[in-house]
């Protein structure tokens, strides 16, 4: 016993609370991320190229008969490039990974290289892909499209990811 006649015995403090005992367990990020990733490498070329080629032959249809009515494939496949490029930021909602790895492999990297080596890849672009991507796609690297392409994917990538972590506010 002690003098204090302030002093509380035992039983009669208050219990402090656990630090880690009541958080509730967060579900593994594992398969989000994966199936992210495995669509922004799978689905951004498969866009990408469906958007470039159907470019490339509008522009063609467009010089020889002044009218893009001409070639309605190329129009489809045009709009289903670009839908398949919001289904590879869309990926963003399950993890920003995909987008984000999907830009800079099919858009910033190409956009990177043509830049230090224009001619090498010029030559590379049209023994591989032929000359109806390869035009569309030597313009587009020109332009430098790809490039901010990539980007772009970039940037919704880390939307996702933000706004993920971010406290919902109003």
């Amino acid at each position: 016993m002690t003098n204090n006649p302030y002093a509380v015995p035992p039983y009669e403090q208050p219990q402090a609370p656990e630090p880690y005992g009541a958080q509730p367990r967060q579900a593994s990020r594992a398969v989000p991320r994966v199936l992210s990733a495995l669509g922004g490498v799978l689905l951004t070329p498969v866009a990408l190229g469906l958007v470039i080629y159907s470019g490339s032959q509008l522009q063609r249809s467009l010089a020889q008969y002044l009218s893009v009515g001409e070639d309605p494939l190329s129009l489809f496949l045009l709009v289903l490039g670009g839908v398949l490029l919001i289904g590879v930021a869309l990926l963003g909602a399950l993890s920003g990974i995909g987008p984000m790895v999907g830009g800079l492999m099919w858009g910033v990297l190409p956009g990177l290289t043509f830049l230090l080596s224009p001619q090498d890849i010029m030559r590379l672009t049209y023994d591989v892909t032929g000359a109806s991507l390869g035009t569309g796609l030597v313009t587009w690297l020109v332009m430098g499209a790809l490039f901010a392409s990539g980007f772009l994917l970039i940037g919704s990538g880390l939307v996702g990811t933000l706004s993920r972590r971010r406290p919902n506010r109003v």
